[in-house]
């Protein structure tokens, strides 16, 4: 009697055990599980929260080089791990500033700007500072105001080639000078490029300028209009005109077109639109100026990313926007005409041989 109920004992006992043995693990495996659940929670957190956001606020997209300015660079900062929101301003630089005000609104990390008005964009980057926002200035370089990295082309050298370029063509002769707008520091430097050529040649009595316009807001009516005037001034009598871009360019080939001028007098272009290249191929338009636009939007996504992530970057080139001394990347324009435009803008992939040569195929 007393052995069974010794044998009883010694299995409750022994169920016991096995009960507290089984009941610790459980414990011991619940924290763990937790544990896992609550890093895996603050991992996806802490990536939510170190996402770059980029506020791209643009000028216009007008022009076709800025809707591939637009998407190139939306691809390479996402590409970088970055969360971008683009905006533009439609040439409303009262627009582009409230729509900056939004973007800094909204928490972005850094600003980049293609600034409408170079002077008045001042304000942006004020407002961006105030709020700890940094500002990359993209290809238009903000005047007066302490930007904090600046992306562009040689705007000099653009118009240095397109000065080279025509007056190989046309030695000597009454020159049009049509420029951009006159609120784009661009549109100063491109100038200076191109007189830097010209002014030898003037000095010489080789070239006279015989009219010398800005195109208020790069606007292809303005342009129009302008070469309009030069034209009835000199009674069509012109040998060479400086347009300051493709779209420009394109307004003046109109003009020319109605008044039996077309591919008789030498026009220049710059970004190498697709109708220019169309253009220089029929001989209509003598040269563009083409930037590789894909260069241009992953160097300044690279920079962006950087710069809002507080990260080290070595830039040897500084330049003066009238306040401070601006570090600044700047690209290398490559002049394009009838004879490289294979090697250059089809190689590249900016367009295709079927854009360029075949449009009219059926």
């Amino acid at each position: 009697m007393k052995r069974t109920m010794y044998k009883k004992v010694t299995l409750l006992l022994l169920l016991g055990v096995l009960l507290m043995i089984s009941a610790c693990e459980q414990e011991e495996n619940i924290p763990a599980t937790k544990n896992i659940t609550t890093v895996t929670s603050v991992e996806q957190e802490k990536g939510v929260e170190d996402t770059i956001k980029i506020g791209f606020v643009m000028g216009t997209l007008l022009e076709e080089r800025w809707q591939k300015d637009r998407n190139l660079f939306k691809k390479a900062a996402e590409k970088l791990g970055a969360q971008v929101e683009i905006l533009s301003a439609d040439g409303d630089d009262a627009l582009q500033i409230w729509q900056a005000e939004t973007l800094i609104s909204k928490g972005v990390d850094l600003l980049v700007i293609i600034p409408q008005n170079a002077e008045s964009a001042a304000a942006i980057v004020e407002k961006a500072h105030s709020a700890g926002v940094k500002v990359l200035s993209y290809d238009r370089l903000v005047t007066n105001a302490e930007v904090d990295m600046y992306v562009s082309y040689d705007n000099e050298k653009v118009g240095e080639l397109q000065a080279k370029a025509i007056t190989r063509l046309v030695p000597k002769g009454k020159y049009v000078y049509i420029g951009g707008a006159e609120i784009d520091n661009n549109a100063h430097l491109i100038k200076k490029g191109a007189f830097s050529v010209l002014q030898p040649l003037i000095d010489k009595e080789d070239i006279t300028i015989v009219f010398d316009q800005w195109t208020k807001d790069w606007q292809p009516a303005n342009a129009k209009e302008n070469i309009e005037l030069a034209l009835d001034a000199n009674g069509n009598q012109v040998d060479a005109i400086i347009a300051p871009n493709d779209t420009t360019a394109g307004a003046i080939m109109e003009v020319l077109e109605e008044r039996g001028l077309a591919g008789k007098i030498p026009v220049t272009g710059q970004d190498a639109d697709l109708a220019a290249v169309r253009r220089i191929v029929s001989g209509e338009q003598a040269m563009t100026v083409y930037k590789p636009i894909q260069d241009l939007t992953e160097k300044a996504a690279e920079l962006a990313v950087k710069l809002a992530r507080g990260e080290e970057i070595d830039i040897d080139l500084n330049i003066n926007n009238g306040k401070v001394e601006v570090p600044s990347v700047l690209l290398p324009p490559v002049a394009v005409n009838q004879v490289n435009i294979d090697e250059t803008i089809i190689a590249d992939g900016f367009h295709t041989k079927q854009e360029v040569y075949h449009h009219n195929d059926h």
